[in-house]
C-alpha cells in the first residue's frame, strides 16, 4: 500500500496498484457515484462532537442534496436520462439529456422558470411527493467568479474526468475551497513495523481569496481497502465532518476555522489520522495540488524493523502520469526521509521507497492519499 496527499489531496499507495491510491488522503472530486450507505462510516474526532448515523447515510448517498435525490429517484425507478428527456418532452418541456446528466452530478443546478418547471414535472415522472426535488435546490449560483478563472479547470487537468476526489464530494466538487488557498503545507508519513502506512499528519497555511471564508475540504484516498481512518485529531482548526467512502476507500474532512477570514487573511489547519493496517507495504506517498505552493515539506518516518533500502523523490504532471525527475534521497539516522519543495508547481509530487523486492513507485501510480492543496483537498 502507498499513501499520497495534495495540497489538493495526499495519497499512499502500494505495490498491486498501478493506478489506485493506497492508504492516504487527497482531494478529488466526480461525479457523484455515491456509496451505499452501508459503505460509508464517520470516524469519531477528539473534538467530541459525534456525527450522527442519519447525516452520515445523508452524506454517503447525497439524498440531502438535489443532485443526490435526483440520483436515487432515477436508480429507484430504473430510467435512463433519454427515457426521462422523452417524457418531459411528451408534456411539453425539453430538456437535454445533457443538462440531466448535469443537474444529477451537481455540475449545474434548475434556476430559470421552464428548469424549475422541469423539476416539478420530474418528480411526477419519478413518483415523488411534490416538492421534494424542488425544496432541495439551493439559492441562484453567483454569475461572477469568487475565484481565478480556471480554478475548476486546473483540478481536472491534475485528476481528470470522474476522479476519485470528484466522486468523493459529488456536487461540492465544482465549487469545494474556492475561498481559499494553499500557501505552505508539511505532511508527515508514518510507516509502522509491518511497512504498512500507520499514520498520516498535515499542517496547511491557508489564505483566504476573499472575505468570509470560514472551512476547508480535504479528501484522502487509500489503495487497500483494509487501511481505514481509525482515529482523527484535529489540533487547529474545528472538525465538522468525517466520513469514510468504503467503497471509494477516502476519507472526506470539513475542517472550520472558527472564524470568518478577512480577504488574504491567513489561518493554519492541522490534522492526524490514524490508519488501520493495509494487507500490504505502502511504497510511496503523493501529493497533488493545482495552483503553486510556496512551500511543500514531506517527511517519511520508518519503523526501525522496516527500513526500506532504497528511497526516491519525484513528481508527476497529473495523477495517472509516468513520474519524471526521479532523484534519490538519504534515510537519516532519525529513519526519516523528507523533501522541501519552495514555489512548488502544479502536479503530484511523491516520495517512493523500495524494500529490495523490487516494488516501486507504479509507472502511472495511484490516487494515493489526499490532503490540502494548492486549494485544500
Amino acid at each position: 500500500m502507498s499513501s499520497r496527499a495534495d495540497t489538493d489531496e495526499a495519497r499512499a499507495t502500494g505495490p498491486d496498484s498501478a493506478g489506485a491510491p493506497a492508504g492516504a488522503a487527497r482531494p478529488e472530486g466526480t461525479h457523484a457515484t455515491a456509496a451505499r450507505p452501508d459503505e460509508a462510516h464517520a470516524t469519531a474526532a477528539r473534538t467530541g462532537e459525534a456525527i450522527t448515523t442519519s447525516a452520515l447515510h445523508a452524506a454517503a448517498t447525497g439524498a440531502d442534496t438535489f443532485p443526490g435525490a435526483l440520483r436515487e429517484a432515477l436508480n429507484r425507478r430504473g430510467l435512463s436520462l433519454e427515457r426521462v428527456s422523452e417524457r418531459l418532452r411528451v408534456r411539453g418541456i425539453t430538456i437535454s439529456q445533457a443538462t440531466l446528466s448535469s443537474w444529477q452530478r451537481g455540475r449545474s443546478q434548475p434556476e430559470r422558470a421552464r428548469s424549475l418547471r422541469a423539476v416539478e414535472v420530474l418528480e411526477e415522472i419519478l413518483e415523488l411527493p411534490a416538492g421534494a426535488l424542488r425544496s432541495l435546490l439551493g439559492p441562484r449560483r453567483p454569475r461572477g467568479r469568487i475565484t481565478p478563472p480556471g480554478a475548476e479547470g486546473a483540478a481536472l487537468q491534475i485528476l481528470g474526468e470522474d476522479s476519485v476526489v470528484e466522486k468523493a464530494l459529488g456536487a461540492r466538487f465544482r465549487h469545494f475551497n474556492q475561498e481559499s488557498s494553499s500557501l505552505m503545507v508539511h505532511d508527515i508519513v508514518k510507516v509502522g513495523e509491518s511497512g504498512t502506512l500507520s499514520a498520516i499528519s498535515t499542517t496547511n497555511v491557508l489564505r483566504a481569496s476573499r472575505a468570509g471564508a470560514d472551512r476547508a475540504i480535504f479528501v484522502l484516498s487509500f489503495d487497500d481497502e483494509a487501511a481505514e481512518p481509525v482515529d482523527i485529531r484535529v489540533s487547529c482548526g474545528r472538525l465538522a465532518e468525517a466520513t469514510y467512502l468504503k467503497g471509494l476507500k477516502s476519507l472526506v474532512l470539513e475542517i472550520h476555522f472558527g472564524r470568518e477570514l478577512a480577504k488574504l487573511d491567513t489561518t493554519v489547519v492541522s490534522y492526524a489520522v490514524e490508519v488501520s493496517p493495509s494487507e500490504t507495504p505502502a511504497t510511496h506517498y503523493e501529493r497533488w495540488s493545482r495552483t503553486n505552493l510556496h512551500e511543500y515539506l514531506q517527511q517519511v518516518f520508518f519503523h526501525p524493523g522496516a527500513l526500506p533500502s532504497d528511497c526516491h523523490r519525484y513528481v508527476r504532471e497529473k495523477v495517472g502520469a509516468p513520474p519524471r525527475a526521479r532523484r534519490r534521497i538519504p534515510l537519516s539516522e532519525s529513519h526519516d526521509v523528507h523533501v522541501l519543495t519552495s514555489r512548488c508547481k502544479p502536479g503530484v509530487h511523491g516520495v517512493a521507497w523500495d524494500y529490495g523486492t523490487g516494488t516501486d513507485v507504479p509507472a502511472k501510480g495511484g490516487p494515493g492519499t489526499s490532503g490540502t492543496g494548492d486549494r485544500p483537498g
